[in-house]
């Protein structure tokens, strides 16, 4: 039996949703280039793929301009991620998000600078309720 379709982006989907995020609409020989840049060398024929996939899914709008196709982002970025977030946080923590902040505290490696933003934060958060 297949698995059921994800609510969320792939990973590749992501990834290509950072790159129209980050830059705006773009041609698809611009997000492959971006992908390989970082490593994900893909064939100009499957980005291609991949992007009408997401055009088909509602993650992309494609139009044409001076005969190339160009791809623009409809999935907000704040929302997507946030959405994303609070998955995890619901399958991974049992929706704990002082159990995330807990661990991530615990498991990463912090700055001076990061530790104060977070304690600014925090501190206006507390401010608010």
């Amino acid at each position: 039996m297949p698995r059921p379709a994800s609510v969320h982006p792939t990973p590749l989907e992501l990834e290509i949703l950072k790159i129209l995020w980050r830059d705006g609409r773009s041609p698809v020989r611009h997000v492959r280039q971006c992908l390989a840049d970082t490593g994900r060398d893909l064939a100009h024929t499957s980005v291609i793929t991949v992007m009408n996939i997401m055009t088909r899914k509602g993650y992309l709008r494609r139009s044409s301009q001076d005969g190339a196709h160009l791809y623009t982002a409809i999935l907000k970025q704040r929302s997507t991620l946030a959405r994303m977030l609070k998955d995890l946080v619901d399958r991974a923590f049992g929706g704990s998000a002082s159990s995330v902040m807990a661990h991530l505290l615990q498991t990463s490696d912090l700055t001076p600078q990061d530790l104060k933003q977070l304690r600014e934060l925090v501190a206006r958060k507390s401010r608010e309720k």
